[in-house]
């Protein structure tokens, strides 16, 4: 493959096109309207989704923000709070929806690299008793943690937090975007997910490379209300079976490669650590890599230099700088982002 000329784009895994294989079943999917619940690829790719975390069913829906919402909208009540770190992308990144949609308050914890603990919750529930609080009414995970550069959680750390949400009677929701970038790692199934939490949110346009998409996946009453306010949201789908056949053989095709993206990460994060403007680098677990610069260079004059060599980047706070590893990078983008940052002074 010719790289040099071309610019690599490792400003997000969102940024994949889709493959030639995927395009295929996209173009041959049968479809129907899904508002009126008769496209054959959309309940297809549900009841896989579904199937596979052992869990009732699933609802497919244009973005992951919109999947964490309608969870978070379901779960709640107005006046209530949700417990999440600080660095959740239900707070940072989805436009205030928890406010604005579920009219809910949040309770930020300090995790390590955005996993909290058991012990965290525990003691940010609010006391049912205390007129003065809001009444927490949901917890919310997130793994692969995207803030704290692509970490994950000890899935015993996960059931000690079931625990605590079990015994108040508080459900537990993960925001799985890049769920299965954990599970090729630990070994661990969909299926021991499906069992800790009441709702699940996966990214199908991030790692696994799809155009469009994220499920939400839950027991069929909670399911039955997120539909419902997936229509309030505008987020009811037409022809939507050309985008679910991308999902079905995303899942089907896409979830054993991404040890592929974990390992080019590894060795961006290796390049990097050689560099004298690198003060540090966050520990590469999957496919983020996040870069701490020297305090003297700023973050975006930093992306703006690699922007320079043809190498895309984001911003992400205070001297750190994000790159993610994702289907269309290879093996030769690697080696030609080698040669770039050889020549970068």
């Amino acid at each position: 493959m010719s790289i040099p000329n071309r610019t690599i784009d490792l400003r997000s895994d969102t940024i994949t096109k889709p493959t030639k294989a995927m395009m295929e079943v996209m173009w041959d999917a049968p479809v129907g309207d899904d508002v009126f619940g008769d496209d054959p690829t959309v309940n297809a790719l549900q009841t896989k989704a579904a199937a596979m975390f052992g869990m009732e069913e699933a609802l497919f829906c244009p973005s992951g923000t919109m999947t964490n919402q309608l969870a978070i909208r379901v779960h709640t009540q107005p006046g209530s709070d949700v417990i999440c770190d600080k660095h959740s992308h239900i707070y940072l990144y989805e436009g205030g929806g928890i406010m604005l949609n579920s009219l809910s308050s949040v309770k930020l914890l300090d995790g390590d690299r955005g996993r909290i603990t058991a012990s965290q919750v525990g003691e940010a529930i609010s006391p049912e008793n205390d007129v003065h609080a809001t009444r927490t009414r949901l917890v919310s995970l997130e793994n692969t943690m995207n803030k704290g550069g692509g970490a994950y959680y000890d899935i015993d750390d996960i059931g000690a937090i079931r625990q605590v949400c079990q015994e108040k009677g508080i459900p537990l929701h993960l925001d799985g975007a890049r769920l299965f970038n954990a599970l090729v790692e630990t070994g661990e199934t969909p299926e021991q997910y499906g069992q800790l939490f009441d709702s699940i949110s996966i990214c199908l346009s991030k790692g696994l490379g799809c155009p469009v998409g994220s499920l939400l996946i839950g027991p069929k009453q909670m399911i039955s209300e997120a539909k419902r306010f997936r229509k309030v949201m505008g987020g009811g789908w037409r022809q939507a079976g050309f985008l679910a056949a991308a999902g079905i053989y995303a899942l089907d095709h896409h979830v054993h490669r991404l040890k592929e993206d974990h390992q080019r990460a590894k060795e961006i994060g290796t390049l990097f650590a050689q560099r004298a403007e690198v003060e540090d680098i966050l520990p590469v677990d999957t496919n983020i890599v996040i870069v701490r610069v020297n305090h003297g260079i700023s973050e975006k004059d930093y992306v703006a230099k690699l922007a320079e060599l043809g190498i895309q980047a984001v911003t992400f706070g205070k001297h750190l700088v994000r790159f993610v590893t994702h289907l269309d990078f290879t093996d030769d983008h690697l080696e030609e982002m080698r040669k770039r940052l050889s020549t970068m002074s």
